[in-house]
């Protein structure tokens, strides 16, 4: 009797629509032995598909995402490749997310809305933007406005972004039957008439561009990285020098600007938010018109709550992805 030896993995990446993959979007192939004493070859290639998605952001927030589709082949002790079971073609959809530990293997991100918390904080008079996973939504309802979700199933809008009209109160986002209500967000319209208001836009744990507004006082500030070595300032023809000459030169100039920036006051769901921005590998801020990397360099996060802190504020220190002076080369 046949014995499985090996599997072979074929890993096609590719935008558009589902199944619509050539030769050039086969990127990887894959081969395993089974280990012994094993029924089942295991592979892994989550890592491999993240490469393939690239999370840029410039204000505009777009649909990121791929279709991955795998060809599995069976094959005996003998070489011989099995004719029952194999090959196997599958079709994921993958977005640039991640699970936690206690969610176990292969956690399924959301299928509604693409945030965690259920409260969103938005500047007063000012529209937001909401993430939503097009093809597990039929409608949402803002207010009393509803506005229906389509998918066309092309990669480019399965992640929507809903426009929040300013002033709004309440969000219902309902599955593709119409009638399922999935989740409901509370929208909070924050009067801030002293400081500056800052939005910065992160890669949640679903994938999605989220955007958290910092509400209060912001500090900027910025560190000098520089090198320096010791002059020979002596005229040798004179055996003199001149005191307005340095002895030390600098060279090798350079800073980093950072940010010192404050939620305000919001309620402990919001947690799960400031969470997932310190687990981000990508992240924005919306500074002097312009849309620039930051880096949170905030290293340690204290889950605050109403009954141990009573008004809840975070403080978080961000660091410009970039030098001051253009060294771009």
């Amino acid at each position: 009797m046949a014995t499985l030896k090996t599997a072979n993995l074929e890993i096609y990446i590719y935008t558009g629509t589902s199944g619509s993959y050539s030769d050039s979007d086969l990127k990887y192939t894959l081969q395993k032995e089974i280990i012994a004493g094993e029924t089942k070859i295991v592979f892994e290639f989550a890592e491999l598909v993240r490469d393939y998605l690239t999370m840029t952001f410039n204000n505009d927030y777009t649909s990121v995402c791929v279709w991955v589709t795998t060809i599995s082949t069976l094959i005996d002790d003998s070489g011989i490749t099995f004719t029952y079971g194999s090959p196997v073609t599958s079709t994921y959809l993958a977005l640039d997310g991640y699970g936690y530990y206690e969610e176990e293997i292969n956690p399924q991100g959301s299928t509604d809305a693409l945030i965690t918390a259920n409260t969103i904080y938005i500047p007063e008079d000012a529209a937001g933007k909401l993430p939503l996973y097009a093809p597990g939504v039929g409608k949402i309802i803002i207010d009393s406005t509803t506005t229906q979700i389509t998918d066309n199933g092309n990669t480019n809008q399965k992640i929507q972004y809903a426009t929040i009209p300013a002033n709004s109160s309440e969000i219902k986002v309902y599955d593709t039957d119409d009638t399922t209500l999935k989740k409901t967000i509370t929208i909070e319209n924050v009067c801030e008439p002293k400081f500056t208001v800052y939005k910065i836009t992160f890669v949640n744990k679903h994938g999605a561009f989220q955007d958290l507004f910092m509400f209060k006082r912001t500090v900027e500030s910025f560190s000098v990285t520089d090198e320096n070595f010791k002059s020979n300032i002596i005229d040798n023809s004179t055996v003199t020098y001149n005191t307005y000459k340095s002895q030390q030169t600098r060279y090798n100039i350079n800073a980093k600007t950072k940010l010192k920036l404050n939620t305000g006051y919001i309620l402990e769901d919001a947690n799960s938010t400031i969470e997932e921005l310190f687990l981000s590998k990508n992240a924005w801020i919306r500074f002097e018109n312009k849309t620039l990397p930051v880096v949170p360099t905030s290293k340690e996060f204290t889950f605050k709550t109403s009954l141990n802190d009573k008004l809840i504020n975070y403080t978080i220190n961000f660091e410009f992805a970039f030098n001051k002076i253009n060294n771009v080369r």
